[in-house]
């Protein structure tokens, strides 16, 4: 029954086929399989029991949790040791949302520390393997939400996205990543990494799925002075309107293989299923052109990515001391105390993140680091703006290929490639909606598409989705590894 989309497990529960207990036993029997082959999760709760089923679609239906989201009572790790015993006294405002809504937690998923990270190798708890090949990656940072909902744990995860931590992870997994414009969703009680950068968002096994959690967690928050009134948005609903014949572009400096000399011939099949994937948007009706940006804007995203993000991860973390949250560091006083936790504590990616957020900021540093970087942000995101004047979405291959192996795996990129790696961080440069559907497959293993469109779109973009997913044959796929008894 997990296997199945959210309103066919409550049609299901409301017909009495299936109580919503027996789904949560389910689900958890599900969560220690997956945990031996993937080690996706930080906390399972054994003893949860389910919930009232009610006209509510996600009511009595289990889901998991990243580990970046507070949970009153539940340990709450953000996947570092630094906070390896943190329960916290308050649950982040979208899982209240999802409580409200009637749905019943059953695990807090793993991810890369603080979410720093795109690969799923960097949680405390050891690395998140990919359930299509476990000697593969599944992305990061909301690695082992997508592994969960990729393994038929649940029909829906949550996540954070930052860069593109839910969409990449996503399409290395074969299931759909939704990040919405920015603010839809609370961030309050949502561990603080880049906070310009920061976005809630969902993970599912289709465009529909996606609609329905992400218009339980959205809504204003008081306590969220970044969030805005989406109570007019109905994204559900929109996945069945016709809004016409829409354009659509792609960005030639990206998905020109020509501009890829060394391409390995999985990249020369992820381009080709992208551009069959062009010829369907035409099938549809669609307008479809290919547009240019400046190359030099694209090759900088990384570095802009790097600065900002590094800047605020710095500053949003320097309550981690080992006094207020963390295990106390030994030391005769304060600053050895605090410098004993954080080099026992953070991972060696974490501490070189820290550095750099510290050199930027400094004042020295900040006219021709970090403010240098905020106005190239401004820059693309303006490029990014211009097209929107013109097309209804921009639309993009995820990355350069399938999950990649694990071993001898990196988080430097190879810089022929980087473009096709990083252009997602822009959705997140300007909290545009952005969301990535399964794409096919390449050496048997699934590959992505993106739909980014402007900001306050996102309805439009459901409806892009959908009618897209409509014409292939990925939705609802379990990892083809996984065989539940």
């Amino acid at each position: 029954m997990l296997e199945k989309d959210i309103l066919s497990i409550h049609d299901a529960l409301v017909r009495g086929e299936v109580t919503s207990d027996e789904l949560v036993s389910e689900a958890l029997k599900r969560s220690h399989e997956v945990q031996e082959s993937c080690n996706a999760f930080v906390t399972i709760l054994d003893h949860q029991k389910g919930g009232v089923v009610t006209d509510n679609l996600l009511s009595g239906i289990p889901y998991g949790l990243k580990d970046n989201y507070s949970t009153k009572g539940i340990l709450s790790t953000g996947s570092s040791n630094t906070l390896k015993d943190y329960v916290p006294f308050f649950s982040a405002t979208s899982v209240l949302n999802l409580e409200q809504a009637g749905a019943v937690l059953v695990n807090k998923t793993a991810m890369d520390e603080f979410g720093m990270g795109g690969t799923g190798t960097t949680c405390h708890t050891g690395i998140v393997t990919n359930p299509w090949d476990h000697t593969r990656m599944t992305a990061g940072s909301s690695a082992g939400s997508a592994a969960a909902v990729a393994s038929g744990v649940y029909p829906y995860a949550t996540g954070s996205d930052t860069g593109d931590s839910i969409r990449k992870p996503a399409a290395y997994c074969g299931i759909v990543g939704y990040k919405p414009t920015y603010g839809m969703i609370s961030r309050y009680g949502l561990f603080a990494f880049a906070s310009s950068l920061d976005h809630c968002g969902v993970l599912t096994r289709s465009v529909r799925d996606a609609a329905i959690v992400a218009d339980e967690m959205k809504g204003i928050d008081p306590n969220d002075m970044t969030s805005w009134d989406s109570s007019y948005m109905h994204l559900k609903e929109a996945c069945d309107k016709d809004l016409g014949k829409k354009k659509v572009c792609y960005i030639k400096e990206i998905c020109d293989i020509t501009r890829y000399p060394n391409a390995t011939e999985e990249l020369k099949s992820h381009l080709d299923n992208f551009m069959k994937t062009i010829d369907k948007f035409k099938e549809l009706g669609y307008q479809v052109d290919e547009v240019s940006i400046d190359e030099k804007l694209l090759a900088a995203v990384p570095s802009v990515y790097v600065i900002i993000s590094c800047a605020e991860a710095t500053s949003n973390m320097s309550n981690l001391t080992g006094i207020v949250f963390g295990p106390r560091g030994e030391g005769e006083n304060y600053i050895e105390m605090m410098k004993d936790h954080r080099t026992k504590g953070f991972s060696s990616l974490i501490k070189r993140r820290f550095v750099i957020g510290s050199y930027v900021l400094q004042k020295e540093n900040q006219e021709r680091y970090f403010r240098n970087a905020q106005r190239v942000r401004r820059l693309i995101v303006d490029e990014y703006k211009k097209l929107f004047e013109s097309y209804d979405a921009v639309v993009l291959p995820v990355g350069s290929g399938p999950a990649k192996k694990l071993e001898g795996s990196t988080d430097i990129l190879d810089d022929s490639t980087e473009i096709l790696e990083e252009h997602l961080q822009i959705g997140n440069f300007g909290g545009f909606p952005s969301i990535t559907i399964p794409d096919g497959f390449v050496g048997g293993l699934p590959v992505g598409i993106n739909i980014t469109c402007n900001c306050y779109q996102d309805e439009l973009m459901f409806s892009i989705a959908s009618k897209l997913e409509g014409t292939m044959n990925y939705k609802g796929q379990i990892a083809k590894e996984v065989c539940h008894d």
